[in-house]
Parts: structure tokens; C-alpha cells; sequence
């Protein structure tokens, strides 16, 4: 079944065309990657899922679970499931992790018409999680993002997406920036997330992340376009290639 389908896609900012005539199809528990050269619309298909506002389709449709995704808010498709880790994420002083979890964890459970989970029940689901993604009981009581490294901030967006169990996870570049170790332990976090249930859409540059999560689609988005799809022998040949090779494709 598709959680995900998007066809002939067309996503204007500020008047400019970006997108022009994207189309994917994502089935339930799949891991797909998307590849692409600075300014191919990578982004702007990360935003325009979650709801951007200044990011509009002039063409096409999105569907996921088989309904039109547009018609709902940002905060309803967050509701509904659908996550995004930020590429830059956002400090925010004086709200710790613990405070900005259990707000978004509860407000889902309302939304499934569940009771809120009390303070102390919260405190052993979180602790739990934390120690699958190899963090320290102290990271909860941190300020949100603040003082923390490239790496320490891309395994807090992890945290963030196992508490909250979307079904669609999508991942802004969660690789940028990243040494090798930070890099391992966030392709770690990407590898325990993996669910039948859960789809996950990774866009990055690099195939470093992907020769560790082993995605099983990689797409080449050039122009506002899929112009390519195939597995990770695709991602190696762009690192050895480049883009070039696919610049008749995408004329």
C-alpha cells in the first residue's frame, strides 16, 4: 500500500517554479533516498509535504494514505503522522526536551482520542527511548538544541521522531555537517526508527549516510525532476561521476 503518492507535482516559491512535474510513489515501510545537486527542489519537496506556506503546488496532487494531503494544515498532517527533521535545527531557550516532548506526545494521543499519559508513565516511555538512541538521562533537561553540537542536534530531531512515531518521517539533510562518528551514530539512529509500518524519506547529498541505512530506493532529482531512480550502486556512481552524466536527462 502507498502511504505516499505524488504525481506530476508543479511547486512555485515566490513565484518561481521549482518543482516541475515531480512524481513518487512511497509503500508503507519503505526507505527511499533522494539525491540532488544545490537548488534541484530537494527542499522544497521536503516543505511543501509538511505544509510550508510560501511554498505553493500550481499543478499536480499529493496523496497519502490515499487522501489529498493539501487540503489539511501543517499541524493536521503533523497530527496525522507526518514528521520532518529539520536540516538547521531551531534553540529554543528555555524549554527543555522533556517539556517540548511530552506537549507534542499528549497532543497526539488527544488527536487518536487517547487519555494523556501522566508525568511519571512519560518519564519511563522517554528514558526508555533515550537509551535506544545511546543518550544520557541529563540530555532531557537540556534547553532545546542550545549549545549543542551539529551531531547533537541531528540525534535530538531522532529522539523527537521516536517518541513521536510518525508513519512518514522526512529527513531534511539530517547528515549535514556531520564527522564520521556523529555521522555513524546518526545513520544508527536511522537504522533503529526502521519499521513495517514507519516510511522514511531521506534527502542528502552524500552517500555516506546511505551506505550505512541502505535505502531501498535512491532518486536523482536534477531541475525539479526525478530523472533518475536505482538502488545504492546509483548513489555510488554520483559520488564518482557527479551529476553530469544525467545532464541530458534533465534538459
Amino acid at each position: 500500500m502507498n502511504i505516499l503518492e505524488i504525481k506530476n507535482l508543479h511547486v512555485s516559491v515566490l513565484n518561481k517554479p521549482i518543482l516541475r512535474g515531480l512524481d513518487l510513489s512511497l509503500k508503507e515501510g519503505e526507505v527511499h533516498a533522494i539525491m540532488g545537486p544545490n537548488g534541484s527542489g530537494k527542499s522544497t519537496l521536503a516543505n511543501i509535504l509538511v505544509g510550508r506556506g510560501d511554498y505553493h503546488m500550481t499543478a499536480g496532487a499529493i496523496l497519502y494514505h490515499g487522501e489529498d494531503l493539501l487540503v489539511r494544515t501543517p499541524e493536521e498532517r503533523a497530527r496525522a503522522g507526518i514528521f520532518l527533521a529539520f536540516q538547521n535545527p531551531v534553540e529554543i531557550p528555555g524549554v527543555n526536551n522533556v517539556q517540548l516532548l511530552k506537549e507534542a506526545f499528549n497532543a497526539h494521543r488527544k488527536y487518536g482520542q487517547l487519555p494523556e499519559m501522566d508525568a511519571m508513565s512519560f518519564r519511563t516511555y522517554l528514558q526508555d527511548r533515550t537509551k535506544q538512541l545511546g543518550l544520557s538521562d541529563d540530555w532531557l533537561f537540556r534547553p532545546i538544541n542550545v549549545g549543542f553540537s551539529g551531531g547533537e542536534k541531528k540525534r535530538n530531531e531522532l529522539l523527537q521522531m521516536l517518541v513521536l512515531e510518525p508513519q512518514l518521517a522526512i529527513l531534511d539533510e539530517i547528515d549535514s555537517g556531520l564527522d564520521i562518528d556523529a555521522l555513524t551514530d546518526v545513520a544508527n539512529g536511522v537504522n533503529a526508527l526502521r519499521h513495517h509500518r514507519r516510511s522514511m524519506l531521506l534527502i542528502t547529498h552524500y552517500p555516506r549516510l546511505l551506505e550505512q541505512v541502505h535505502p531501498d530506493k535512491v532518486h536523482v532529482l536534477i531541475g525539479g525532476r526525478l530523472v533518475a531512480t536505482g538502488g545504492m550502486e546509483l548513489a555510488v556512481r554520483l559520488e564518482e561521476q557527479g551529476y553530469g552524466w544525467l545532464s541530458e536527462v534533465a534538459a
